[in-house]
């Protein structure tokens, strides 16, 4: 005991002291790193917004996570080998070599629950908050470091290099588009967040990601009016369809000409009433094409997103989707892009159809073979990709690289289609079902 006590000098209470500082910058650095890196970047900003200048310093240090990340484990390091060499140094003077093993066990004990677990505890139960007051002091580490992180980062990204792996420098640590989504699908398996809502959320949030073709209508579902046509009969057909907007074509349905609104067409009918004889039988004389707007093309592999922003634009809801060749292919309103978000929008000029999903007391699903994937995905939280195929149709031909008949069944992505009705070359109809919900 007296040879113990005799070594408490002030050559121990100095590296004792050290050691102490050395496992508080540890724990800073550690807990740092944390709370920087779980900190959501949405909430800093909007504390930021709201005058917070720690949170405005966060975003501003999380920028460059790589040089963030580095400085962070760079200066741990640095500490806990410092903290290490002099507690070995320290005990091996007290206890001879045997100091070595004992330090060993000591500085593991300290390093594991003060300096690792109960920084980074602390920190990962307040990110936000941690990061708003630790950010300006990180923010000098990183400027004392930043020479030897950079030594350091070039070293690192060469050894990638050899092995065939390009780094990018301004790549963020995280896509915000996938930390929504994951939050998202994490809310709704928690009961946290509706699925309707997430749906739209998720549906506003994919709109850059999707192009016209995919939700367009196809030019066999469009219905046209031959401008050639008598203009009683024009009339008529504008007057018994449920949409307000309708192609006209000449010779061909292919050859649009023009896009013929209801009421301007209503209009034009009142005042060649008025101007006339007021007889309806003298609407044979009225020139449909002076009516009629010009069409608007775009092409199919236009964004969502930039659509939406054109017809907003424009103050236009309807376009006609052409391919590369300039022929027809569908057609667009803003309704289809607004129906990706919120879901089918319906009025009381919508035909009544049957619905194109419906369940069966077997657990099957009959689906329409028009259906998009999409669509079936959203309303069943299915997994069936879409990169192949926009409907649900096109997904089995393509799978099974030909038109089947009517009873053939196929197996794939987890679920067993078979074919339940089939018009011409189209399948119109199907019957779906999980493969894990009975053979």
């Amino acid at each position: 005991m007296s040879t113990f006590i005799a070594f408490l000098d002030t050559t121990f209470w100095i590296n004792a002291a050290a050691i102490a500082v050395l496992l508080m910058i540890s724990a800073f650095c550690s807990g740092s790193e944390t709370a920087l890196t779980a900190a959501s970047r949405a909430k800093l900003r909007a504390r930021a917004d709201k005058g917070e200048q720690g949170a405005a310093a966060a975003l501003r240090v999380t920028e460059d996570s790589e040089r963030l990340i580095g400085s962070l484990l760079l200066g741990n390091n640095v500490v806990n080998i410092l903290s290490a060499s002099l507690a070995t140094a320290l005990l091996t003077r007290i206890f001879g070599h045997s100091g070595v093993a004992l330090a060993t066990l000591v500085m593991t004990a300290l390093v594991l629950i003060f300096a690792e677990v109960l920084p980074k505890t602390w920190a990962i139960a307040n990110p936000e908050t941690v990061a708003a007051r630790v950010a300006r002091l990180v923010r000098i580490l990183i400027v004392v470091l930043s020479p030897i992180v950079s030594v350091v980062r070039g070293i690192v990204r060469g050894i990638l290099w050899i092995f065939g792996h390009r780094t990018d420098a301004n790549q963020n640590m995280f896509s915000i588009h996938e930390e929504i989504a994951g939050a998202l699908a994490l809310g709704t398996s928690e009961g946290t967040v509706d699925k309707a809502d997430r749906d739209r959320l998720l549906g506003a949030l994919d709109l850059g990601n999707r192009t016209v073709e995919e939700i367009m209508r196809h030019r066999s579902q469009i219905e046209m009016i031959d401008a050639e046509d008598d203009p009683n009969e024009v009339l008529a057909q504008v007057l018994a369809s449920p949409h307000t907007r309708l192609p006209l074509y000449k010779g061909e349905r292919e050859n649009v000409v023009g896009i013929l609104h209801a009421k301007d067409l209503l209009r034009a009918v009142e005042r060649f009433l008025r101007t006339g004889d007021g007889k309806l039988d003298s609407v044979s004389d009225l020139d449909v094409m002076k009516v009629a707007m010009k069409p608007y093309f775009i092409p199919e592999t236009t964004p969502l997103d930039e659509q939406m922003r054109e017809f907003l634009k424009r103050r236009t809801h309807f376009a006609l989707v052409v391919d590369e060749y300039g022929d027809l292919k569908g057609l667009l309103t803003l309704e289809d892009i607004l129906e990706e978000i919120v879901g089918e929008i319906t009025d009381e000029f919508d035909p009544k159809g049957e619905r194109q999903l419906k369940p069966t007391e077997t657990g099957d699903y009959i689906v329409d073979g028009a259906m998009t994937i999409r669509d079936l995905n959203r309303e069943t939280d299915w997994a069936l990709p879409d990169d192949e195929a926009n409907t649900v149709a096109g997904l089995v031909i393509h799978e099974a690289q030909t038109i089947p008949e009517v009873g053939q069944v196929f197996s794939f992505h987890g679920f067993r289609f078979e074919v339940a009705a089939r018009k011409d070359n189209r399948i119109s109809q199907l019957r779906i079902r999980p493969l894990d919900a009975g053979q």
